[in-house]
């Protein structure tokens, strides 16, 4: 009650800051960006994708020789040049099976993974020069069956396209929530309700042994009283080279909680986030295993319409994914679920071929891509940003710099003279808007847009790239309200 609150005080706070004139405000603030590097460098396949299990083939198609090309082209766009990592999970992880002959299936079970599936996630890999994270089904407390599931997705799909094999999903809920509901329609959980961590560490160490050769990624968790215990779990399962969890700033897990895009767009959404998820990223470094957020939106239990799925949700991403970068996450994989509140991308295959739906939220994971490719380096920043913009800074491999400003108030525009250390020449401007911090559709990057469905996942229309120079010290930058500028300016 008192972190919803503050969320509600911060938020009102942060709306009456941004009201009144959109001019220039007559002092000129400069902002520096220096040249000295902070944290690792950005790991190749940094974005990702996360879909259910069951959702694969909506996006791809059943034809592994022919897999949706859009979503390809998507994929690539916020993996540029790079091997992407997409997590197949989610919920359905525990409703999934690989039947196995003369085995009953599971009561919670409720999708059957076939060779046409496992064709098809091998292609989808294949094409995008990627590798999987693969959800294996651990709620049906059967060891025989998720070795025979972790077994042919090994077998099948290709030891050299799993990134990771990930056993079990978001545990905490299994002695909470029904696996399936009795002849009565009584939920019947997967766990009693008394299941704790130390139950899931015994049910995952009796597991570990009999699942194929290939590292293992746990706990796949988002609860904080579970990730507590995070350092004991590694140290018991050295198996779990790859430490995943979830996370989402805001819960909408009850009709009655009301979630405002203010909240979303308030530093606790993304800085505080990231903030949360940093003792974990240290426990996963003392054990020397990189930590992904294998699913990550801003609202949980399917989002809230009007926030989830308005260009808010672009700005919140893209301020999130440098929050995250910073923190030492290797990774994050934004979670999409077709036909949804949460669809990032939606898949619809008519006679004249596929097209995608492209939401707001992805446009933001597109220029995070764009600013921050594999092997570049966020950059120190120098100065504090005035309340409700953020500044984020990298250097890639050639030297070329990238700054991101942000502006996440709602009705004042931002004027900063960027000071960058080590620019030279001028910069090119790309800028990420909208009609509105409420629009769900209408949003360009640089111009461009997907407009409400894409036959090509190629941004399309002209490109309203434009150059600054440096002029009294600095780069002259103005940034709309709700919305968000790029420089990328050659360096040395």
């Amino acid at each position: 009650m008192r972190l919803a609150l503050a969320l509600a005080l911060a938020a009102a706070v942060g709306v009456l800051a941004g009201c009144g004139s959109t001019s220039r405000p007559p002092a000129e603030p400069a902002f520096a960006v220096t040249g000295a590097g902070v944290g690792n460098p950005v790991p190749s396949g940094f974005v990702g994708l996360s879909m259910e299990i069951k959702a694969l083939q909506e996006y791809t198609g059943t034809d592994p020789t022919a897999v949706n090309p859009v979503l390809l082209h998507l994929i690539e766009d916020i993996a540029p040049e790079q091997s992407p990592v997409l997590r197949l999970g989610g919920d359905s992880t525990d409703w999934s099976w690989w039947p196995v002959a003369h085995v009953a299936r599971p009561p919670g079970v409720r999708f059957t993974l076939t060779q046409n599936w496992m064709d098809v996630a091998h292609a989808l890999a294949a094409a995008v020069r990627g590798r999987l994270i693969l959800g294996v089904d651990l709620e049906a407390d059967n060891r025989a069956l998720a070795a025979a599931e972790a077994n042919a997705m090994v077998d099948r799909i290709g030891r050299s396209s799993v990134d990771a094999l990930e056993l079990g999903n978001e545990p905490e809920l299994y002695g909470s929530f029904g696996w399936y509901a009795s002849p009565t329609g009584r939920p019947v959980p997967g766990r009693p309700r008394d299941y704790d961590p130390a139950a899931f560490y015994r049910d995952f160490s009796s597991f570990a042994p009999q699942l194929p050769d290939v590292r293992l990624a746990g706990p796949s968790s988002g609860a904080p009283k579970w990730l507590a215990h995070l350092g004991a779990f590694l140290t018991a399962e050295p198996k779990v080279r790859l430490v995943t969890i979830h996370a989402y700033p805001l819960k909408h897990c009850r009709k009655t909680t009301v979630v405002t895009i203010p909240q979303l767009l308030a530093e606790q959404s993304s800085h505080g986030l990231a903030a949360s998820v940093a003792p974990y990223v240290a426990a996963a470094t003392a054990h020397h295993d990189p930590l992904r957020i294998d699913e990550m939106n801003g609202i949980s239990c399917g989002g809230t319409r009007g926030v989830s799925d308005s260009f808010a949700s672009a700005l919140w991403v893209l301020d999130t994914l440098f929050e995250m970068a910073r923190s030492g996450v290797a990774g994050v994989n934004v979670q999409t679920v077709p036909n949804s509140i949460q669809e990032v991308l939606g898949p619809a295959q008519g006679s004249s071929g596929w097209h995608m739906r492209v939401h707001p939220e992805y446009y933001g994971m597109i220029m995070f891509a764009q600013a921050a490719p594999a092997g570049s380096r966020l950059l120190k920043l120098g100065t504090a940003t005035p309340p409700g913009v953020k500044v984020w800074a990298t250097r890639a491999i050639d030297g070329v710099i990238h700054v991101v400003v942000i502006n996440k108030r709602l009705a004042r525009s931002q004027f900063l003279r960027l000071r960058v250390s080590g620019a030279h020449g001028p910069a090119e401007v790309e800028q990420l808007r909208a009609p509105s911090v409420q629009a769900t559709g209408g949003v360009t990057l640089g111009g461009q847009t997907f407009g409400a469905e894409t036959a090509t996942g190629v941004l399309a229309g002209p490109a309203t790239h434009r150059t600054v120079t440096a002029s009294g010290g600095g780069y002259p930058v103005t940034v709309p309200a709700a919305s968000a500028t790029m420089l990328t300016i050659p360096g040395g």
